[in-house]
């Protein structure tokens, strides 16, 4: 069952359309098409020459023929011409099979793209000379351009940076390099349509459908009801809430569940809730039986933009956070930012630290979103959620299995998960993070790693957001060094940091630097003083 919709690309000549649609598609595996090279083969003539012997309106008909002709193949990523939804039938079509993506470039960086191919483009030939035909052809159609909802500047972009931004304006994001490739969807209802997109992976399954306490009283009913109409047989399996239960015996329990509801190899497990659900449901698929299929609904901010990304899975030990655990991707992921209307202000609050963290690794923007406070971000919860899932799919495709730069989302997470397990995991995740994130920032700019100013920076962000950013008082020392001792990024004995150096540009990956060995009692004087 084919799920995804078409994709059109839109805009001005030399915005960039059949470049970035060569991009999305292979990206996305899926097919790609170019309305004016459909109509040149179908008419065996180029475009030129159509609107030499038919004229202008002779090409709209051909184009509006086409348009139709194009919507009864498979879909996938088309590159619509300039003027292609003018014709107001032709708009309502395409918005009725997919989204739109118009393309915007300001008229310089058009200038200097068509160039070299402007005599090839017949509404810019005239005696006035094809820059002031093009300037008045884009003056022409401002108002028709600026009114789609969904626009992408390429302008100062390269074609993968248009790329990422198309991605997020789509909410589709295909991630590969652990072995078979698999898809994360943030679309906000998708939780309706999970059945659908599950059967993809072979109908007529048994699913154990794992959530805790809470997912269950909210979801699992009607994801049950969708799941059983659509031929599964559906096996529930609910766990406790809370980290504390993110151990080896939840995970026993689950797997005896698992037997007893006639799960094997073709079965999948899906996790439905937040990071603790993912993180235990995912390992306990890597192991059961040897490894079988699992997919990931997560239900949490924080799991949306961080733990259902990347294949981590596994528990904690009574030593310290996930020092027990397996790489194992799930088959997708479908993230539905509708979920997070039922979630407690703390819950949402510590899933926008790990939004800040992206923010501070590879997007500006997620920044200056994050400082205009919880009342500056109604409305923008799917926006954010695309923008911060978008970061750390870049991050583990450059390296699936934390040899390097992956490890760059740790930052905030070493002082982060100590502070965590001293206070008996009375901090939450995202509090903790929020704290570690200032505290190692402080660190890196003692040692010349950071500017001077970007923990003061982070934290009034943080602070804007109701997040704490200072180490509670009365946690033990001892156990606070016992927790960073324990680490599962030390190599060789030392304690390793990703600390920031700065906030980079979107797209830029290398503003926090990985792999900083400091010393324990130096970090501890920072974090207890």
């Amino acid at each position: 069952m084919n799920n995804h919709r078409w994709l059109f690309l839109y805009g001005p000549p030399g915005s960039g359309k059949s470049t970035l649609a060569r991009w999305l598609a292979e990206r996305l595996e899926w097919p790609c098409y170019d309305l004016d090279q459909r109509i040149e083969q179908a008419s065996g003539r180029s475009i030129p020459a159509i609107f030499e012997e038919e004229g202008e309106s002779g090409f709209r008909q051909r184009e509006k023929n086409a348009l139709r002709d194009l919507l009864g193949q498979p879909a996938g990523v088309a590159a619509l011409g300039g003027g292609a939804l003018l014709d107001a039938d032709n708009r309502r079509l395409a918005e009725r099979h997919g989204t739109i993506l118009c393309l915007t470039s300001g008229q310089e960086t058009l200038f200097k793209r068509l160039g070299g191919a402007n005599h090839t483009r017949p509404l810019l030939k005239g005696a006035e000379g094809w820059q002031a035909r093009l300037t008045a052809l884009l003056e022409a159609r401002r108002e028709h351009y600026d009114s789609f909802e969904n626009r992408l500047s390429t302008d100062g972009r390269t074609a993968e940076e248009s790329g990422w931004e198309a991605l997020c304006a789509i909410g589709i994001f295909p991630i590969r390099g652990m072995g078979k490739p698999y898809r994360m969807i943030v679309q906000t209802g998708i939780l309706e349509s999970a059945a659908d997109y599950l059967s993809e992976l072979g109908r007529n399954r048994t699913t154990g459908l794992v959530c805790d306490d809470h997912t269950a009283a909210l979801y699992a009913d009607g994801l049950t009801k969708r799941l059983t109409a659509a031929g599964w047989q559906v096996r529930r399996c609910v766990i406790p809430a809370g980290e504390a239960h993110k151990t080896l015996q939840t995970t026993a329990d689950l797997w005896a569940q698992f037997v007893e509801g006639g799960l094997d190899r073709s079965s999948l497990v899906a996790a439905l809730g937040g990071g603790v659900v993912g993180d235990v449901s995912g390992f306990a698929a890597a192991a059961f039986l040897r490894g079988i299929d699992w997919v990931n609904l997560p239900t949490t901010l924080l799991a949306m933009v961080d733990a259902s990304i990347g294949g981590k899975t596994g528990v904690d030990l009574p030593q310290g956070k996930n020092l027990v655990g397996a790489f194992h991707p799930p088959r997708m992921v479908l993230a539905d930012p509708a979920a997070l209307s039922t979630l407690p202000i703390g819950e949402l609050r510590s899933g926008l630290a790990e939004v800040v963290k992206h923010g501070v690794i590879g997007d500006p923007a997620l920044l200056e979103a994050c400082a205009e406070g919880l009342d500056g971000l109604a409305g923008r919860w799917e926006w954010l959620v695309r923008r911060a899932a978008a970061v750390k799919v870049r991050v583990i495709e450059a390296d699936p299995f934390e040899q390097g730069l992956r490890e760059v989302l740790n930052f905030g997470h070493t002082i982060g998960h100590a502070l965590e397990k001293a206070s008996r995991y009375q901090i939450r995740h995202g509090e903790a993070v929020a704290i570690g994130m200032v505290v190692e920032t402080r660190l890196a700019e003692k040692l010349g790693i950071a500017r001077q100013g970007l923990s003061g920076q982070i934290k009034a962000i943080l602070t804007r957001l109701g997040l704490p950013v200072e180490v509670p008082l009365g946690l033990d020392t001892e156990e606070i060094r016992a927790g960073l001792a324990v680490d599962k990024k030390r190599r060789a004995g030392q304690l390793r940091f990703s600390l920031p150096s700065g906030t980079g540009r979107s797209g830029d990956l290398q503003s926090v630097q990985a792999g900083v060995v400091i010393p324990i009692e130096e970090v501890l004087q920072e974090v207890c003083g």
